[in-house]
């Protein structure tokens, strides 16, 4: 599947330090490189949208947060394979289709293009794997092959609608050397339990080992879609297992970083990594970077409850991206914060003030600023710290000769993606 088109990331002479992200996994900040090989290839996974809607301000967060990410490896003169899926069939696309008359393939294209648009519009840079579960079936079907034969997998009886086969995961016979359970999370049962049921798992479903285990492949139900499966028979994948397999097919193993919204921790990131676990006995990733829940005005915000603040709808009401950009780096990744239109109105007045001021720039002010500015990323993506660098100099700066201006814009925008 196609990604969306790349942005001209300028090279700005310098080198930022090893960065350093915080890793869910060990509850630690953690170097993602050795110091004796600090442009050593870098490699990230992020799990990509369910396309059944626009991409709202918690969706951008996340992507500019990996894009960020990006920039820093870059900068360290990293080559970077980065790869992000699309869950392109589930539930929730299958759902909102049937419920507002559309064919749940021509929803997932539109939605799909449109965030396609808004991660332009926002100057990330995509992913060289660009993967739909859709187009993935036929790489995951011999992995659960593999699963059922190692009676790491195993069938279930008939649910309610009378279809029987499911296919589902034998969490705690599949612990090994490479994984065991909490090892991502460092989640308690009880918390696993309630983050389980309310994220997509089904703990009462009637003959499984344990309640935890989750779904691998859902044999096919009248009205919903569904491939070939060889040995598994015919029905479509479950949701932890996809990204654990495009992973495997598209990266080192392990990679350097999973990244994800935090509140794929759990089940998601937790039984991706017990997939590929399971069938290789390799750690899937180094380390594990979630950020925080975007809310609006103080309340969660999501598909669910309505609230969204949608890029593209911003964007058609005029508002500058690089505006929307600034705003979701003036919060640090890992909190938990909410949209305002406050928030963006100051955006809007950082961003007049740091183009007025970078004319007038001269060389040595942005050479320090840079150093400033990369410094404070490689510190686990301290964007906030690098804005408010770039505020301390604008608001200090006298008026210079201008010799700095162009090194001082194609540097922002090359680690901050914000183009001035």
């Amino acid at each position: 599947m196609l990604a969306w088109k790349s942005p001209q990331v300028p090279h700005v002479v310098g080198s930022a330090p090893i960065l350093e992200v915080f890793d869910t996994s060990s509850g630690t900040k953690q170097a993602t490189a050795p110091a004796d090989k600090a442009n050593a290839p870098a490699s990230m996974y992020v799990c990509g949208i369910t396309p059944y809607d626009a991409t709202h301000m918690g969706h951008a967060a996340t992507y500019v947060t990996f894009d960020l990410l990006h920039r820093t490896w870059l900068d360290n003169g990293r080559e970077v394979t980065y790869t992000q899926n699309i869950t392109d069939v589930d539930d929730p696309l299958l759902e909102r289709a049937t419920a507002t008359g559309v064919d749940w393939q021509d929803l997932a294209e539109d939605q799909i293009q449109l965030f396609r648009e808004d991660m332009e519009a926002l100057n990330v840079i995509p992913p060289q794997h660009y993967i739909g579960a859709v187009e993935s079936v036929h790489w995951l079907v011999p992995v659960v092959e593999r699963l059922l034969a190692a009676d790491l997998a195993y069938r279930v009886p008939a649910d309610a609608d009378g279809v029987e086969g499911d296919i589902y995961f034998d969490t705690l016979g599949s612990e090994n050397g490479a994984w065991k359970l909490g090892q991502v999370s460092n989640y308690d049962r009880e918390t696993m339990l309630g983050f389980f049921a309310e994220r997509g798992g089904d703990p009462d479903r009637t003959g499984k080992r344990d309640p935890l285990d989750p779904l691998l492949w859902r044999m096919a139900r009248e009205g919903e879609p569904s491939w070939e499966g060889g040995e598994l028979g015919t029905g479509r994948p479950g949701w932890h297992i996809e990204c654990s397999v495009i992973a495997r097919r598209t990266l080192p193993a392990p990679f350097t970083v999973q990244g994800g919204g935090s509140d794929l921790i759990f089940p998601h990131h937790e039984f991706s990594a017990a997939h590929a676990a399971a069938d290789d006995q390799t750690a899937l990733a180094q380390a594990y970077v979630h950020t925080g829940m975007v809310g609006l005005d103080g309340e969660k915000m999501s598909k669910s409850l309505g609230n969204l603040v949608l890029v593209s709808k911003l964007r058609a009401a005029g508002v500058e991206p690089v505006a929307i950009r600034a705003v979701l780096l003036s919060q640090h990744y890992r909190t938990n914060w909410s949209w305002t239109g406050q928030l963006l109105a100051q955006a809007q007045e950082r961003v007049a003030i740091w183009r007025e001021r970078i004319a007038g720039a001269g060389l040595a002010e942005a050479t320090a600023l840079l150093t400033r500015i990369r410094s404070r990323m490689a510190d686990d993506l301290n964007a906030p710290a690098a804005l408010e660098a770039i505020d301390q100099w604008a608001a200090t700066a006298s008026e210079g000769s201008g010799e700095g201006s162009e090194l001082l814009a194609r540097g922002i925008d090359s680690l901050l993606g914000l183009k001035l």
